[in-house]
């Protein structure tokens, strides 16, 4: 296999030479050393590189200004931030980059030590065989194209699996969207939902997900796996007060079960009264219906919300879980939360697990379930029967 390419940028040449020699003797590199943000960036507009290797706070162009002008590149390599600053500022940094679609696979702590380069080119490894679908370039998109691909079947439901940190199964799924175009290939959500939200078709994909996740667990189920899905139900579609009763009425003439259907309250919008809010959420639990709060530790979910509204599942934002085994802070607030989940009776879910250090903190602090490319990405019904019978034999009977 071809060896990685690296570019440590770092204004001290003392520290060049003690990276260079601690990451040659972990593997084979191709190494390149840049002493400045301006020299790097014409290093990598002269080149692609598998990872930069960055110190944060540098004369000139400081970290950050790096990194927002890295974004900006049409290659972006994966990123790892470097600093004798604290770990806040790190964190920080790393959101820049998050938030500009930038891959930060390491934050270290200087002096940089042996293993945690170590532990960077672990992970450098795990994202580059990660299974997660090629991204394509997003087709030009009308109302007219979007309805007749959700239409003819081009438009599915994928689901991503939850395991449980107790017994290590599989116990539960996500259902996510990915449109099988005729030219592009599979595109992942980022390529069509926001064309999907621009010409309000978000409810007509909710009746399409939704119907093709009870399809997938009667499958599963005839196999004799029963496996609860967790639909994404954008939050601002509680305005329409009959919902709830629309959605019963659907599960039911599809002969799906209420009680093995999980609605995830995104973040992606806002009823137009925060009494929608809650009177839509009360009538989902009212007809039967799992209640998640989404993506909690981010935007606007609050502990008040969580411990006002009839939830049964608390999913904690993945920008909570990675880093957290190596962040004393991090780790601490997970597991606050992960408690508080516990006591209001919650399945409290991990999302974005990508690597065994993560799992076997959510494990010691008593996580219930995680999901994320270290257990799978997301894959077509058929495939996740296949995981399943990798998993073990049914026992829901």
């Amino acid at each position: 296999m071809k060896p990685y390419s690296i570019l440590i940028v770092e204004d001290h040449p003392l520290q060049h030479l003690y990276l260079q020699n601690l990451l040659n003797e972990l593997g084979d590199f191709l190494l390149e050393a840049a002493q400045d943000g301006n020299e790097a960036l014409e290093r990598l507009r002269q080149r692609d590189f598998d990872l930069v290797l960055t110190d944060l706070l540098m004369p000139g162009m400081d970290g950050v200004q790096f990194i927002q002008s890295l974004a900006t590149l049409r290659c972006k390599p994966a990123l790892a931030i470097m600093s004798a600053a604290s770990r806040r500022m790190l964190m920080a940094a790393s959101l820049v980059a998050k938030n500009l679609d930038v891959k930060v696979i390491g934050l270290i702590s200087k002096p940089v030590a042996a293993d945690a380069l170590r532990s960077l080119v672990s992970q450098l490894n795990h994202k580059d065989r990660s299974p997660s679908p090629p991204a394509a370039t997003a087709p030009a998109i009308d109302r007219h194209t979007l309805i007749q691909a959700m239409g003819n079947g081009q438009v599915q439901a994928w689901f991503q699996p939850k395991k449980s940190l107790a017994n290590g199964r599989i116990v539960a799924a996500e259902a996510l969207v990915r449109w099988m175009h005729p030219a592009q290939g599979v595109l992942l959500p980022a390529a069509f939902l926001p064309a999907i939200k621009a010409f309000d078709l978000e409810e007509r994909l909710l009746w399409l997900v939704l119907k093709q996740a009870i399809h997938a667990q009667e499958r599963w189920r005839q196999r004799g796996y029963e496996i609860p899905v967790s639909i994404n139900l954008p939050t601002h579609l509680l305005n329409s007060h009959d919902l709830a009763d629309r959605l019963l009425a659907f599960v039911l003439e599809h002969q799906g079960i209420p009680g093995m259907i999980c609605f995830e309250l995104m973040e992606c919008s806002v009823p137009q009264d925060i009494s929608n809010f809650y009177a839509g959420a009360c009538r989902l639990r009212i007809k039967g219906f799992g209640l998640s709060q989404d993506d909690f530790g981010k935007g606007y979910s609050s502990y008040l919300n969580l411990v006002s509204t009839p939830f049964t599942e608390l999913k904690i934002d993945q920008a909570l879980v990675q880093g957290c085994h190596d962040n004393e802070g991090m780790a601490s607030a997970l597991a606050s939360i992960i408690a508080l989940g516990r006591k209001l009776g919650l399945t409290v879910v991990a999302e974005g697990v990508e690597t065994p250090q993560q799992l076997a903190l959510l494990r010691k602090i008593d996580c219930t379930q995680v999901q994320g490319f270290l257990i799978s990405h997301a894959v077509s019904s058929e495939q996740f029967q296949q995981l399943l019978n990798n998993d073990g034999p049914a026992t829901s009977h």
